[in-house]
């Protein structure tokens, strides 16, 4: 049967294929930004803030009273996840998207790269020191225990 394809839709005076508009914009090659974001951006920041959760807990252990060290390590989350939600993860995404521009008007992909491997060098160090040397290795001296 002629007539029989994907059906259409009518915008105003303009037609539009359903199925190519499904295909050609739901299905793009993936986007460069949206990987970089979900796949290292995202677990980046979260272990940001689990590093940020343990130096609370153990600041939190110069507080003797239970009940205002709980209310403690609450407030301080708080105020670490919102520091990583608001300043740190924009703040990363806007450098590797300036990373992205340049990149692609420069040497190809290399700074983009080395961005990549500085970021997860420094989780990676940031973890080491505080699960093998402990919190204090990463704190200064005026705020250890």
């Amino acid at each position: 049967m002629a007539g029989w394809g994907s059906p259409k839709i009518i915008l105003g005076t303009q037609s539009v294929d359903c199925l190519d508009h499904v295909v050609r914009h739901n299905f793009p090659a993936v986007k460069k930004t949206n990987v970089v974001r979900n796949y290292f951006i995202l677990p980046c920041c979260l272990l940001l803030l689990n590093v940020c959760n343990s130096l609370v807990s153990y600041k939190a252990g110069m507080i003797a009273d239970p009940f205002l060290r709980t209310g403690a390590i609450i407030f301080f989350v708080l105020i670490g996840s919102s520091m990583v939600a608001f300043v740190f993860s924009p703040a990363i995404e806007a450098l590797v998207r300036t990373l992205q521009r340049t990149s692609r008007k420069g040497a190809g992909e290399l700074g983009q790269v080395a961005f990549y491997v500085l970021l997860a060098g420094g989780v990676f160090y940031l973890y080491y020191q505080l699960y093998i040397h402990g919190p204090e290795a990463i704190l200064p001296l005026v705020l250890r225990n």
